[in-house]
């Protein structure tokens, strides 16, 4: 197994350290499993990323909107709220 030696900023290492701690492994554990990733064409991904994207696969793929409504931004303060006493009046 080689060594690599990098250049990394000493605060960024401290917190990398402290990370890795709390997860039960190592930073060089978790760099080479970078590596591994980065070489086999693996796009790292989260859990945000991940419900980003399904987020935008529904949205486009919506039917609420089939008529082609625009709206407003006064739109959205020019109707009552859902268990207002007056239905009929929007709130001020």
């Amino acid at each position: 197994m080689s060594n690599l030696t990098i250049s990394v900023d000493d605060q960024l290492i401290k917190q990398a350290r402290i990370r890795a701690i709390e997860q039960g492994t190592s930073v060089s554990a978790r760099v080479r499993e970078f590596l591994v990733s980065y070489v086999q064409g693996a796009q790292v991904s989260s859990p945000q990323l991940a419900a980003g994207q399904a987020f935008i696969a529904a949205a486009r793929s919506s039917t609420a909107n089939i008529d082609g409504a625009a709206w407003r931004r006064d739109d959205a303060y020019d109707r009552a709220y859902p268990g207002a006493a007056d239905v009929g009046a929007a709130p001020r």
